[in-house]
């Protein structure tokens, strides 16, 4: 009987079969010790040589790391810890014999483990990180649906920029000139929720920014959030509610995960709670006391995002921020038509930024003056112009970066750990 090990549990005492790869092994005289990786979790098979064919012996020794094999044998509970379940091993075959694995139990530097990303995947940091990226994917499904968002792809191929065609890769595009890889598909999900009310895209967006920070990729996953007749406010409510949903559904379902990161889950249950708000004149000010030499209209660097959560055990929101350093389609403050009704979420954690999000502008007039102090090219943009003539309602938005969030979640170091084949400016392969 084929059993997958995270359902090992249920099947105590019998006999099943593991099918996977070995993952590391140790012997100790007559018995061995063959740590097995299916996929969907890790399994302790013991083969003591005494009650063992000379077949089934032999293989035992001879297997090397990250051989294919299929286990035959008994399930029982380990001897000392909780919860854990070991193979007592009767039978194994070697499906494939690995030879000379590159990546040994040792140290290596990040540039070899890069080289060999389609290999470096299956340690099991890398395995933990891989599945709590795909929880996260479902937490952010799941909470949008209970929303009543639904799912509005937008286009990889744009004709226009999101903000500017400066950080955008261009494409030839047969005969109709220059095409850009989409940055973001926030002006596609405005059109959408005139017609759904609130609805949401997530797939890959790319940023030609020659950053080679530890927050930065060049290709990444974005999901971008619209919703009809929503205010600054409930758009800030809205981005908490889907953050504090996330950690809830990590912490509940990526136990074995998070054990396997060493992440400090008491940090993360302490961020289920009522978030920050600054504005960015409170937060400069803080700033400022708190040493940096950060002016206002300056935008918010690394260490400035890390002084301001230092001591806070919940992500900080800071809205409010001056419309010359904030992207044209933002709405203006009512109070205060030099601001724009905005927010960017930072993480605790040193986790950075990450949800940008705005009320958007909704007046015609206003928008089309935006564009064109912008230095934009209006014919560009006049579909989304349209959608402040025909029926314009007050909405808002936001984007969560995906791989920022699950670097967030964690605890890595290094945004490129968080997806299966990161692109960063000096990588291409594999």
């Amino acid at each position: 009987m084929n059993i997958l090990t995270k359902d090992l549990s249920g099947h105590v005492g019998e006999t099943i079969t593991i099918k996977g790869w070995l993952y590391n092994k140790r012997s100790s005289g007559p018995i061995s010790f063959l740590e097995l990786r299916d996929g969907y979790g890790f399994v302790q098979g013991v083969v003591v040589q005494k009650d063992a064919s000379e077949a089934v012996w032999q293989a035992a020794e001879s297997v090397t790391q990250e051989s294919s094999v299929e286990a035959t044998g008994v399930v029982t509970k380990h001897p000392k810890k909780e919860n854990v379940f070991e193979l007592q091993i009767k039978d194994l075959k070697i499906l494939q014999l690995a030879h000379d694995y590159p990546i040994a139990n040792k140290e290596h530097g990040p540039d070899f483990l890069m080289d060999n990303r389609h290999l470096w995947l299956r340690s099991s940091k890398q395995w933990a990180i891989m599945r709590v990226r795909d929880a996260i994917i479902t937490a952010i499904n799941e909470y949008l649906h209970q929303e009543n968002f639904i799912r509005v792809d937008s286009p990889i191929f744009t004709p226009n920029a999101c903000e500017g065609t400066t950080t955008l890769f261009p494409v030839p595009y047969f005969d109709l000139g220059t095409a850009y890889l989409s940055q973001s598909g926030q002006l596609y999900s405005e059109a959408a929720i005139m017609s759904v009310g609130r609805c949401y895209d997530f797939g890959p967006v790319f940023r030609a920014e020659k950053s080679k920070t530890k927050r930065h990729l060049t290709e990444f996953w974005m999901m971008d959030a619209e919703a009809a007749f929503v205010e600054h406010d409930e758009n800030l409510k809205i981005q908490e509610g889907l953050v504090r949903y996330i950690v809830r559904y990590c912490l509940e379902r990526c136990k074995e995960e998070l054990i396997i990161l060493e992440r400090n889950t008491e940090r993360l249950k302490k961020a289920d709670a009522p978030f920050t708000r600054y504005t960015y004149d409170e937060a400069i000010k803080k700033l400022n006391a708190m040493g940096s030499d950060i002016k206002y209209g300056d935008d918010l660097g690394n260490d400035d995002e890390g002084l301001l959560t230092k001591d806070s055990e919940v992500p900080v929101f800071i809205e409010k921020w001056p419309k010359t350093i904030k992207p044209f389609y933002m709405k203006r403050d009512v109070n205060n038509p030099d601001l724009v009704c905005n927010d960017d979420l930072i993480a605790t954690d040193g986790g950075g930024e990450l949800i940008g999000g705005s009320q958007r502008e909704d007046d015609a007039e206003l928008l089309f003056e935006r564009i064109k102090v912008e230095g934009l090219n209006v014919e560009d943009y006049q579909w989304y112009l349209d959608l402040r003539k025909y029926g314009s309602v007050p909405h808002s938005g936001f984007g969560i970066g995906l791989e920022r969030t699950v670097r967030w979640i964690c605890g890595v170091e290094h945004v490129r750990e968080t997806i299966a084949f990161p692109r960063t400016i000096g990588r291409l392969k594999p």
